[in-house]
């Protein structure tokens, strides 16, 4: 899965690629695996904060903003990581976005994952969403693709057993923050991924060499690591990401890009002083869900109160056809003199009592 292919964008990227052979069997390495696997539940909670970057260009300039937020959830009344990631921005007046929401167990295992990429041409609209979701023992992933007019759906199904060593989009944010609290990565931390064409790939995390950066004219040292993504037929993406000591992101770029996302602000200073992305509660499953859990709530409520109200509909069935025969000007004038009389009747019965 990687970013809508447009020049420049700052939305979130994702995977890029490697040319590898077709059919060749992918697996994560075990060095990996047991990284994985040792992922104490006590870690979890220091990685539970918000990151708030901005994107900028090789001038200086503020082309949008980029934010990451893990918590503790549940889905299907199971306790998990919510991980919320978003980025969005304008180039040459075309509006461009990214949204990745991920349910991850605490061994970064994925239980359901949205991602949602978007690039608003003058002429037309090109849109990526990409779902997937364990059940029954697999994976099963959904793609619809929108160029202008045109839309393309790709489905397939893994099972979970050949996804052993799985980073997605979501959980390799989650995956990042561990290792810089553990400010080490094994070697050969290879793991298996998706492309664009949902093909399981390779992608591989490798330490860069620590240095200083100046953030609010305070100079700290950051952690630096490498992730190069992996595809069949192109070349690998790498991306470039810094990490203060508490774990916080202080810079990401894709090698070659002319823009770099920066922390600004300290953390400690950050906390009241930055500014959210608006979350777009369409795009994010657990709120989508209680909408529509709420939405159908308030419908059996009414239809239970319509029930036990027949006169509710007579009332205004009778309203509505008195109003079409007389046709009004005054639409609001013509309803106070219709009800005016219940209204009345009312207040001489309140008063009899």
């Amino acid at each position: 899965m990687e970013t809508i292919e447009k020049n420049d964008c700052p939305a979130l990227p994702l995977a890029g690629t490697q040319g590898l052979k077709h059919g060749s069997e992918i697996r994560a390495s075990e060095e990996a695996i047991m990284f994985i696997n040792g992922i104490d539940p006590v870690e979890l909670p220091k990685c539970v904060f918000e990151d708030s970057l901005v994107t900028m260009s090789e001038g200086g300039r503020d082309l949008g903003r980029f934010y990451v937020s893990v918590e503790f959830a549940r889905r299907a009344c199971r306790p998990c990581m919510l991980l919320h990631a978003q980025s969005q921005g304008i180039i040459d007046d075309s509006p461009c976005g990214t949204t990745v929401t991920a349910y991850l167990t605490a061994d970064l295992e994925v239980l359901e994952e949205e991602h949602h990429e978007y690039v608003k041409l003058s002429d037309h609209i090109l849109d990526t969403r990409c779902h997937m979701v364990q059940h029954d023992g697999e994976m099963k992933i959904n793609k619809v693709t929108t160029v202008g007019k045109k839309v393309t759906t790709d489905s397939v199904s893994y099972s979970m057993s050949a996804l052993r060593g799985l980073v997605t989009e979501g959980s390799n944010f989650l995956l990042m923050r561990i290792i810089a609290l553990r400010k080490k990565i094994p070697e050969h931390m290879s793991l298996i991924s998706f492309d664009q064409k949902l093909q399981i790939t390779r992608t591989i995390f490798r330490g860069l060499e620590d240095k200083q950066i100046e953030i609010e004219g305070e100079t700290m040292e950051v952690f630096g690591m490498e992730r190069i993504v992996h595809c069949v037929d192109e070349d690998p993406t790498t991306w470039q990401c810094y990490f203060l000591p508490d774990g916080h992101l202080a810079s990401r770029l894709q090698v070659g890009s002319p823009f770099t996302m920066r922390l600004f602000q300290l953390p400690s200073q950050k906390e009241e002083a930055y500014e959210k992305i608006p979350l777009v509660w369409e795009e994010d499953i657990q709120m989508r869900s209680k909408f529509m859990d709420r939405k159908e709530d308030l419908k059996a409520d009414h239809a239970s109160y319509l029930k036990a109200n027949p006169e509710i509909r007579a009332l205004i069935s009778d309203f509505l056809q008195f109003l079409l025969l007389k046709k009004p000007d005054d639409v609001f004038e013509f309803a106070k003199e219709y009800f005016l009389p219940f209204t009345a009747d009312t207040n001489l019965d309140t008063s009899s009592n």
